[in-house]
């Protein structure tokens, strides 16, 4: 027997508001079912496991022992300028002069995520 990673879950204090910002994120609506100040909201993404935000009383306190890896479809700056756009915030930028690393950013509501080079930047044709 396996399993499947149906969700990946994120805990924060406002679901529908941090769902809308990955919903941005994603280009993926949030939910039909899903409404502001649902307890739960689904981002459902075209492959892979969903987005499900859960709703719970305690701020977030210390790192995270897991993140997203974001591969952008066009340029990772041009990409970190539109996540800064939405409201994410620069936690560390790991770029290097030759154009390799990513960029550390937050939700707004300090989960932490990276933005890496696309496919065509990885394959030195961006």
């Amino acid at each position: 027997m396996t399993s499947l990673v149906h969700h990946i879950t994120v805990d924060c204090r406002d679901a529908y508001g941090l769902a809308l910002f990955w919903s941005a994120v994603t280009g993926r609506p949030v939910s039909d079912d899903d409404e502001p100040g649902d307890p739960e909201v689904l981002v459902e993404l075209p492959s892979g496991p969903g987005l499900l935000f859960i709703q719970v009383p305690e701020e977030k306190a210390v790192k995270n022992r897991l993140h997203l890896d974001l591969q952008p479809d066009g340029p990772r700056d041009a990409e970190v300028e539109r996540l800064l756009g939405l409201g994410a915030t620069l936690v560390d930028d790991r770029r290097r002069p030759d154009g390799k690393g990513w960029v550390v950013l937050a939700d707004p509501e300090g989960n932490e995520f990276c933005v890496e080079r696309s496919a065509a930047e990885r394959e030195g044709s961006a």
